[in-house]
């Protein structure tokens, strides 16, 4: 594991870099608002992923200074920012540069993941949302997705069920939508989360093309 620094003009944005033997790709995450590199239920994704040979970087995409700011916690545009800048870290970094490179969002940060997959075109080889608002990305965004992207929803988590329907409808690249049944907004239920991981790390594998 190594510790990092990823910087945005003034800000310093801490994150934890983590890279299997032989990894093929690495999945950047995009933790929801309220969130922080050590969310718990990214963590543990991360970790599955790790597990099958997919390399991880959980980094905070707001300063604590930020984060007490609730409405900074929706600036899509800032989040897409920060996620752009901890890509063009990893593109610059020698031990990465070479890598794949895939986004994994949650809530507010699927948006950001789907509108820096956008702008990067084909730089960009997978998105995994996961209970995300992809809507938030906007229609013009999510029509230029090139990534094929996964969004992976709880079977009990009304509203969000119909937005990320919406926003599947939007999407012009290879594209699944999987509901998790009786799984709510933050996959708490037993079992649900282990779902999530498993099909995320089915869907990076995929497309990173790592020997099973």
């Amino acid at each position: 594991m190594s510790a990092v620094f990823i910087q945005d003009g003034a800000a310093q944005l801490g994150g934890e870099l983590v890279l299997p033997p032989s990894a093929a790709g690495v999945v950047l995450f995009a933790h929801g608002s309220g969130s922080s590199r050590f969310s718990p239920r990214n963590t543990y994704v991360a970790k599955v992923l790790r597990d099958h040979g997919v390399g991880t970087l959980l980094f905070d995409l707001l300063t604590q200074e930020e984060d007490r700011d609730y409405a900074t916690r929706f600036d899509i545009e800032l989040l897409t920012r920060r996620l752009l800048a901890a890509t063009s870290w990893l593109k610059s970094e020698p031990k990465t540069q070479s890598l794949r490179v895939g986004y994994f969002g949650a809530s507010t940060g699927a948006a950001a993941a789907l509108q820096a997959a956008a702008k990067l075109g084909n730089k960009i080889t997978a998105v995994v949302s996961r209970g995300g608002r992809p809507d938030l990305a906007g229609e013009q965004a999510l029509r230029e997705v090139n990534a094929p992207t996964l969004l992976l929803v709880g079977g009990a988590d009304y509203g969000v069920i119909e937005l990320n329907q919406q926003a599947y409808s939007l999407l012009n690249c290879e594209k699944q939508f999987t509901l998790i049944p009786g799984a709510t907004h933050l996959f708490e239920e037993p079992g649900t989360l282990e779902q999530v991981a498993r099909h995320a790390a089915d869907w990076f594998v995929r497309y990173f093309s790592i020997p099973k």
